[in-house]
């Protein structure tokens, strides 16, 4: 068994069961599920560190910035703490320091636990060279072939879109990762962006000591995948915060004075003025938050004949993860490389079932079973948005669910009136709402925004994946008091 190796390291070994391109979370399980209990064999490959997005650039250092803040946010309405916190804002160097103690850049443990459970790693860029080939290029150029005896799983995931507008690329402006990864905070600042990404990253960025920041959305509201009231309340929020929202408005223009390569999170050069909507404004620093792109790029998808061109670039793939239009049974893909959810515990999902397909397809085992099979992609996604108040939600909105011709009965209920969240802090915000199929008496999506929600959504979808009717809802009995009794609330609204 090897540690991690560069792809033109001297090793014996070319041939792997598995081999799975891309070290994120996906990749790791991927792995893991299609070898472990057996005596298959894996290796990942990976160019940058094993753990991926999520773990350095993404969900760990963004959840570590954003708690912090919804601890004070919560302390400043509660009497008998808001005294002892007033108006001091926060402690940006220790928030910044416990943020890089869970996202260290460094992949030892990551590469220990693969290997601790037969997964070699290989360092290098893989591409696909041909049917269950993969060509890996390491830092210095050289190349070295992989072949899988049973499968190959692409899990490259997807990068940051900076626009083509006229001189934003050129101001080397931030992105996602240097969001996550701030070590200079800006005075003054711009967020291109009104999504997820653009929201937390609103959130973290102010309260860490922005002075002047302004969200600029092309879209009419925050969040438009949600439903409309969830953009709202965030939108409530950072206005009173002091946040300045431009919705509906588009970048025209971007010039930057003296930009510079400074290295992630640092300010990036001189001034920025940002041009939209008949207007101008001028920011230390300038973040996109407007998309992501698949890996699929020079990913060597031609060399067994898979055009992403219809997909945006996306693999598509069928709900046994197999990549559709390759014969074979031997080439998956997993994450946000299949454009199916953009999330990490999605990606995850996905993981799991591709691995459980291959190593059911490596014992001539069927793959037509709940385990094998990928059902939650289809209308049954939980997400969270970790603003404050925070949004989370499960399946459809109710347009959606309308549009999808669904007939559905929806009911709503201002969680504030809950006893548990009085309780919580003072001045709670909050709002939930069922959207209930008529047909079948059962919940097919959730949406709950407050403080402390994120922990409601997992009752939430369950409910909806097991098609929980709305009677026996009645029966789940929430404890008090908790913010859990808005499930009560809302069956007694419905009547």
């Amino acid at each position: 068994m090897s540690n991690a190796t560069p792809a033109g390291a001297a090793d014996t070994q070319d041939t792997w069961d598995v081999i799975v391109i891309g070290g994120g979370p996906p990749g790791e399980i991927a792995a893991q599920y299609a070898i472990q209990g057996s005596d298959r064999t894996a290796v990942i490959v990976e160019q940058e560190l094993v753990g991926g997005e999520c773990s350095y650039w993404a969900c760990m250092p963004s959840k570590a910035l954003l708690r912090p803040v919804e601890v004070l946010a919560t302390a400043r309405h509660l009497p008998g703490v808001q005294s002892l916190v007033g108006d001091h804002s926060l402690d940006a160097g220790a928030t910044l320091a416990r943020r890089d103690s869970f996202a260290e850049h460094d992949d030892t443990s990551q590469v220990k636990w693969a290997n601790g459970i037969g997964i070699d790693v290989v360092r290098g860029r893989g591409r696909l060279a041909g049917v269950r080939t993969v060509a890996v290029t390491a830092s210095d150029g050289s190349v070295r072939t992989l072949t899988a005896r049973l499968a190959v799983v692409l899990a490259t995931g997807t990068t940051a879109t900076v626009p083509d507008l006229p001189g934003l690329r050129d101001a080397l402006p931030w992105t996602s990762r240097d969001a996550t990864n701030v070590h200079q905070v800006p005075r003054r600042m711009a967020v291109i962006g009104g999504g997820v990404v653009a929201c937390e990253a609103t959130t973290w960025l102010r309260a860490l000591g922005v002075d002047e920041l302004t969200v600029i959305g092309s879209a009419p509201t925050l969040l438009g995948k949600n439903e409309p009231f969830a953009g709202e309340l965030v939108l409530e929020a950072f206005r009173k915060s002091g946040v300045t929202v431009h919705l509906g408005a588009r970048v025209d223009a971007v010039s930057r004075r003296d930009p510079q390569d400074t290295g992630e999170g640092n300010i990036h050069g001189g001034e920025i003025e940002v041009s939209f909507g008949g207007r101008s404004i001028v920011v230390d620093e300038l973040l996109v938050a407007a998309g992501r792109t698949p890996g699929s790029r020079d990913l060597g998808l031609d060399t067994v004949g898979v055009d992403t061109s219809d997909s945006h670039g996306f693999v598509t793939v069928d709900d046994h993860l197999s990549v559709v239009g390759v014969g074979g049974d031997w080439l998956y893909g997993v994450g946000d490389l299949t454009g199916r959810a953009l999330l990490t515990h999605m990606g995850k999902y996905q993981a799991r079932i591709a691995g459980a397909v291959i190593a059911a397809r490596a014992a001539g085992k069927p793959v037509d079973g709940p385990r094998t099979t990928d059902r939650a992609d289809h209308g049954q996604v939980p997400q969270v948005t970790f603003t404050h108040p925070q949004v989370a939600s499960v399946g459809p909105t109710e347009q959606a669910a309308r549009d999808a011709g669904i007939d559905v009965e929806t009911v709503e209920y201002d969680i504030a009136s809950v006893a548990g969240a009085a309780l919580l802090e003072d001045g709670y915000t909050g709002r939930a709402k069922l959207v209930i199929d008529r047909a079948t008496d059962t919940l097919v999506g959730a949406t709950f925004v407050g403080t402390d929600i994120a922990e409601l959504l997992h009752s939430a979808t369950v409910a909806v994946v097991g098609k929980v009717s709305m009677e026996d809802l009645w029966h789940a009995v929430p404890s008090y008091p908790t913010v859990s009794e808005v499930w009560l609330r809302l069956l007694e609204s419905r009547g």
